[in-house]
């Protein structure tokens, strides 16, 4: 009795019982649930007798994913998805059982999965986010509460708006980044690929199998049958670079090696994303994590930013809102998370007078809460908080940063120093003390 209600609760959630309100008609309820059995045993490569034999109760008893294998909407075969290849997502619970680094970099590992087969752009937020991420117990906000330890390990919500696309794991599990709990790297993957628009499959070999099981984390998670689904609903990867972050890039107007490193280049902007450095050039754009063991990729200005279909002047950002500007003549264009906001706006709506015709330089002091722009041989000082230009500007560069040429390509933060760009050298300014302390060729940037 006790498996047999088992079985009906788990033939109600996963497969679509609907159970008879009037308890007299309970033979009907026993050839629905016949009916049932032997559509989940079919899908399961099991015995399609109908009845609950013992290799039925185990494959139920089974740890697995909280989705339905047989949607209720399945006779519709329009698959939802997302209308947009560039995706945020953002951990907004984490679990106690491993630090946050560690879960941010499973994530981070579990969406790269899909993005590496196809054109889909992860990009982690600070705000919400398509895909939120969270770690819970028991009831959490939903309709599918969690079941406590063992059973329904997580779930997630499909393309849509609101609740579309997130993510939750049950946190009375024990997570782990290797086997001695459940693997949060892998069921992550999966759950990604129903945060992304694909449902379950019968095949033992895919990723997107119902059930927990071990696989080889170090390999290639995901079937042909996977790659195949999710490239149908967004593309292939094909000749796409691919960075940290996964923006992906095609590889039209790649620069030549020995222009990359030719001792006269010169950068228009230079701007941080995350932990991302964004150099600007032309119609190029090349980026390099902080992390020392990832190499420079290239790529195209407009692939990342459609809106931008040539050279750019100054850009700059501010990280804690995750906002990112970019300047080209009298316009400026606003990012959040690297997605563009809106459409171009004018200098003059920061204050600059209208004998100013573009923007040279521009870095944000998050210190002081001040951005300050370079403008030919002067500077001005521009409040965040308060969204107008400080009095007593704009004020000679050369009589506040000493050593630093009037003519400023780009500038940007790190680490407590200002990186100045003249011409084809980098100046590394400490503003504490006033004074360059190392000058060296831009190019090393890029690994020259």
């Amino acid at each position: 009795q006790d498996d047999l209600q088992f079985a009906e609760e788990y033939l109600h959630r996963f497969y679509n019982l609907v159970e008879s309100a009037n308890r007299t008609k309970r033979s009907s309820d026993l050839n629905s649930i016949e009916e049932k059995l032997k559509e989940m045993q079919i899908f399961f490569g099991l015995n399609a007798s109908g009845h609950l034999d013992s290799n039925t109760i185990e494959v139920m008893k089974e740890p697995r994913c909280g989705v339905p294998d047989v949607y209720f909407y399945r006779s519709n075969t329009k698959v939802n998805l997302w209308s947009q290849n560039i995706l945020t997502y953002r951990v907004g619970q984490y679990t106690r059982d491993l630090p946050q680094r560690t879960v941010d970099n499973l994530i981070h590992s579990a969406l790269k999965v899909w993005s590496d087969v196809s054109q889909l752009t992860f990009v982690p937020s600070s705000d919400k986010a398509d895909i939120m991420i969270h770690f819970a117990k028991k009831g959490h906000g939903d309709l599918f509460p969690f079941d406590g330890p063992g059973g329904t390990l997580a779930h997630a919500y499909g393309p849509s708006d609101g609740i579309g696309g997130d993510t939750h794991f049950d946190d009375d599990e024990h997570w782990s980044s290797e086997f001695n709990g459940y693997n949060l790297y892998l069921v992550a993957a999966h759950e990604f690929g129903h945060a992304l628009g694909l449902s379950h499959s019968s095949d033992h070999r895919s990723l997107m199998y119902p059930t927990y099981k071990r696989r080889n984390i170090n390999g290639l998670l995901l079937s042909p049958q996977d790659i195949q689904n999710i490239q149908k609903l967004y593309g292939p990867r094909s000749s796409y670079l691919r960075w940290p972050y996964f923006f992906l890039f095609p590889f039209s107007l790649p620069l030549r090696l020995e222009e990359k490193c030719d001792g006269n280049l010169t950068f228009d902007a230079v701007a941080r994303s995350g932990e991302m450095i964004l150099f600007f050039r032309d119609r190029r754009l090349w980026w390099f994590s902080q992390t020392p063991q990832l190499e420079v990729k290239e790529g195209i200005i407009s692939q990342l930013f459609p809106k931008i279909k040539s050279n750019i002047d100054a850009a700059y950002d501010v990280p804690q809102k995750g906002l990112l500007y970019i300047f080209k003549g009298l316009k400026y264009l606003t990012t959040k998370d690297l997605k563009v906001r809106g459409n171009f706006k004018s200098i003059k709506k920061l204050g600059f007078p209208s004998s100013v015709k573009q923007i040279d330089g521009a870095v944000y002091n998050q210190k002081i809460g001040k951005t300050l722009f370079f403008v030919g041989n002067q500077y001005w000082s521009y409040n965040e908080d308060r969204k107008i230009m400080d009095q007593g500007f704009p004020r000679l560069i050369e009589d506040d940063f000493p050593g630093i040429e009037n003519n400023v390509n780009a500038v940007f933060e790190m680490d407590g120093f200002l990186n100045f760009f003249s011409g084809p050298k980098m100046y590394k300014y400490n503003n504490k003390k006033k004074k360059v302390v190392e000058i060296k060729d831009l190019n090393t940037w890029l690994g020259c």
